[in-house]
């Protein structure tokens, strides 16, 4: 699964890989309660162990997703 977060004042985004057997709705829950001012930082940890720290107040959106659906190439629906 591919979590995207886009990034105030910056045009690049950050995307990072989380494991298939990742729960949606408890990494909703996450982002959800970290965006609501609760903590300063969220973080999330990718499918290889490694932490990404993102500050709350400087993110502009979060986009969650398969990479399948993602990566396809060519013309066509």
């Amino acid at each position: 699964m591919d979590v995207r977060i886009g990034v105030t004042y910056t045009a690049k985004e950050i995307d990072v890989e989380l494991a298939d057997d990742t729960d949606v709705d408890q990494l909703q829950q996450a982002i959800d309660h970290a965006i609501s001012g609760d903590e300063p930082v969220f973080w999330i940890t990718d499918r290889k162990g490694r932490r990404v720290g993102v500050p709350t107040d400087k993110i502009a959106y979060v986009e969650i997703g398969s990479p399948e659906a993602a990566r396809r190439i060519g013309f066509g629906g």
